[in-house]
């Protein structure tokens, strides 16, 4: 299989948005009830709770709109970045089972994050050309 290399910085971007959007998306209508229990664990509740979810929500949304315009995305890769990393040093703190679960929803961050790297990577050398 001989796929460019420009094809899939496109794609790898374009699934950066979709998880961005989707996880946005699954926080506001899809199932809000998991992060308000997660939540609930360490006594953050009610408007707190909802402020956390939404504002959580709308950045990852935002996230994957800002990817999918293409618009400084070296500023938009470096954002990401810092969002996975402190989602990642809040969940540990209030669960830290997470990194054990089989799903992984804390282990992924990873790969995603290099991904990331990936994307900012390529746009660098973009502009510098």
């Amino acid at each position: 299989m001989n796929i460019s290399t420009e094809l899939l910085f496109k794609l790898a971007k374009t699934s950066l948005a979709f998880l961005w959007i989707f996880t946005g998306l699954t926080s506001l209508f899809f199932s809000p009830e998991l992060g308000f229990n997660l939540l609930k664990t360490v006594n953050i509740t009610n408007e707190s709770a909802e402020l956390i979810i939404y504002s959580g929500a709308i950045l990852d949304i935002a996230l994957g709109i800002w990817l999918f315009l293409s618009w400084k995305i070296q500023l938009c890769c470096k954002i990401q970045f810092f969002t996975i990393i402190t989602y990642t040093i809040l969940l540990s703190i209030i669960d830290a089972s997470f990194w054990l679960h089989p799903f992984g929803p804390l282990t992924k961050n990873l790969p995603i994050l290099i991904l990331i790297l990936m994307v900012l990577a390529n746009e660098n050398t973009k502009n510098s050309n």
